[in-house]
């Protein structure tokens, strides 16, 4: 077996001006890393790793250094790795085993990935007076992000999502099914080595005129098999580049998953939040209106008001109590959609009824769009099926050329036990083999177009997913100016319906009006009051779908210092 390595190890260094071919340009068949894409000017990339979105350099030569394991190195990169070999040739004994690699060195046809072009704003149409600036080159954002709005019920319901969510996990099953397909394609650039025992008895035919029967043989064999296919033109490295930036995709889905549960979780708290501001107002409200109907009751005792009035004192009493209990179903429907969210049954979560709207406000940034919309995961997502759809081109157009493949194997047969091991029972042989399709109907030529096809798809798919995302940031923007006017001016109603419904109700103590202006007050400052209550949790759920577009957060990410205290209050 040591005789058979060293011969296996002269053959490669022997086979190294054939087989360690020049880099790009020197040596490559023609279109050999020449494709369809602009080069790269160097800059960062939107990269994944398994803490999730991050930044990845990218090269003047198109070379990215994303996580997990980029693709192997080839071109000048590839030179750096290359061995040194003294002037006779010999190879150091220290690093015999790097020489296998130096055959995956070689040209990789098709063409290096450069990230398609777009042609972006880089500022929001949208700008604000008094919202904070920020840059990216603040630093990345808070990934527990839902702590500024203050609330620690629903830290603690965003802390159960990454253990018990069933969407969550089966995403990250995925993402570790990619993985385990990246280890599945890298092992396609090693040899394969398999051994095999046999024992067998057989008896061969008399060809011979001695007429004498031959006499039943055992055969005893050993066999140990290696066999390598040389990635010659980049076939594998290819399939590895595909299957790095597949692993990265998937990845992406489980962070843009990941933020679509989070986001959602919090727009389902703010709605149960509403709905108890809600109850609480209609719960003071039906405690007002039993009051105005024992007023009323008192005063027709008295002869002072008609029974018209007791009757529309009891009718507005009963139709406050109707949407009290419908309130009911709003709520629970939210909690229950929270416990689903955090993967428990509805019995199995509480959460205590508060009086008022307990979140804050966060403050909102106006910054470059074009560099935050980079860190959305599923515009990170995009990008990678385009380097994925890149990668195949290389690997259809590398099945125009020949494939080379190198044979070993040696063992041992024999007759008897005994001398199974013995010498002269020894068995070797070593060969090479090219092979090349001549003739196929089309079949390479129909997908080298369907994976251009699919490169083309790929690219329409990230720029229009990238518009998505700059139209989601720009309506969320629009959203929250306009809210935030109508905010003000629904402050400004409310405040004038609680003073005209204090005037009315005090005209009506002293008989001056009926009872019919009582009701149209109260309905009116009731109306302004929900109003209020319903305006703040779009506000709110504004300002979290902002979050969710610009792919989670922002560096510094705070409660807005400016009317801070009016909003929080209930109204």
């Amino acid at each position: 077996m040591r005789r058979m390595k060293s011969i296996f190890r002269t053959l490669l260094v022997q086979a190294h001006p054939l087989f360690f071919l020049p880099p790009r340009g020197g040596g490559c068949p023609e279109g050999a890393g020449e494709g369809e894409n602009p080069p790269l000017q160097g800059g960062k990339i939107p990269s994944l790793s398994r803490g999730g979105l991050g930044w990845g350099w990218v090269s003047k030569d198109g070379f990215s250094a994303p996580s997990p394991p980029a693709p192997l190195p080839q071109g000048e990169r590839g030179a750096k790795h290359r061995i040194r070999l003294n002037q006779s040739g010999a190879r150091s004994s220290k690093y015999w085993w790097v020489l296998p690699i130096m055959v995956l060195t070689g040209c990789a046809v098709g063409s290096d990935y450069a990230r398609p072009q777009l042609d972006i704003p880089d500022v929001y149409s949208e700008p604000a007076a008094g919202w904070k600036h920020a840059h990216p080159s603040d630093g990345q954002p808070d990934t527990t992000w839902w702590t500024a709005y203050g609330d620690e019920t629903l830290n603690e319901l965003m802390s159960r999502i990454e253990l018990d969510n069933q969407n969550l996990k089966a995403a990250e099953a995925r993402y570790r099914q990619a993985q385990a397909l990246l280890r599945v394609s890298t092992a396609s650039l090693f040899p394969t080595l398999n051994t095999g025992v046999s024992t067998g008895r057989a008896q061969s035919a008399n060809l011979g005129n001695s007429g004498t029967q031959r006499a039943p043989t055992n055969q005893y064999n050993f066999s140990l098999n290696a066999a390598w296919d040389i990635d010659l033109w980049g076939s594998v490295r290819r399939s590895i580049e595909a299957q790095t930036a597949n692993v990265q995709v998937s990845e992406a889905q489980l962070a843009a998953l990941r933020l679509s549960t989070q986001t959602t979780l919090l727009q389902t708290y703010i709605a149960l939040r509403v709905s108890d501001a809600q109850q609480k107002l209609m719960t003071e409200t039906v405690d007002a209106y039993t009051r105005s109907l024992e007023m009323t009751q008192n005063r027709y005792q008295a002869g002072i008001i008609t029974r018209a009035d007791v009757a529309q004192a009891q009718t507005q009493l009963e139709s406050a109590r109707v949407r009290l209990i419908g309130l009911e179903i709003d709520r629970v429907q939210s909690k229950n959609a929270l416990a689903l969210l955090v993967g428990k049954a509805p019995s199995q979560i509480s959460i205590e009824q508060m009086d008022t709207l307990p979140l804050n406000f966060p403050d909102v940034p106006v910054t470059i769009g074009s560099e935050w919309l980079e860190r959305r995961p599923d515009v990170a997502a995009a990008e990678r099926r385009v380097a994925a759809a890149n990668a195949e081109i290389g690997v259809a157009q590398a099945a125009f050329y020949p494939s080379l493949t190198l044979s070993a194997s040696g063992g041992y047969q024999a007759n008897h036990w005994s001398d199974w091991f013995d010498v002269p029972g020894r068995v070797w042989s070593l060969g090479a083999g090219l092979a090349q399709l001549i003739f196929d109907g089309g079949r390479r030529s129909a997908m080298k177009d369907s994976a251009l096809a699919a490169y083309d798809a790929t690219v329409a798919d990230y720029k229009q997913t990238v518009l998505i995302a700059f139209q989601e940031v720009e309506n969320q923007l629009t959203t929250l100016r306009v809210l935030d006017d109508e905010w003000r001016s629904q402050q400004a109603a409310l405040s004038a319906a609680r003073d005209t419904e204090t005037l009315i109700l005090n005209q009506y103590k002293a008989g001056t009006t009926t009872y019919l202006n009582v009701v149209i007050a109260q309905t009116a400052r009731l109306t302004a009051e929900n109003n209020a209550i319903q305006l703040r949790g779009r506000q709110l759920a504004a300002s979290v779908a902002l979050i969710n577009a610009l792919g989670g957060g922002w560096p510094g990410l705070e409660v807005r210092d400016q009317e801070s205290e009016v909003r929080n209050q209930s109204p």
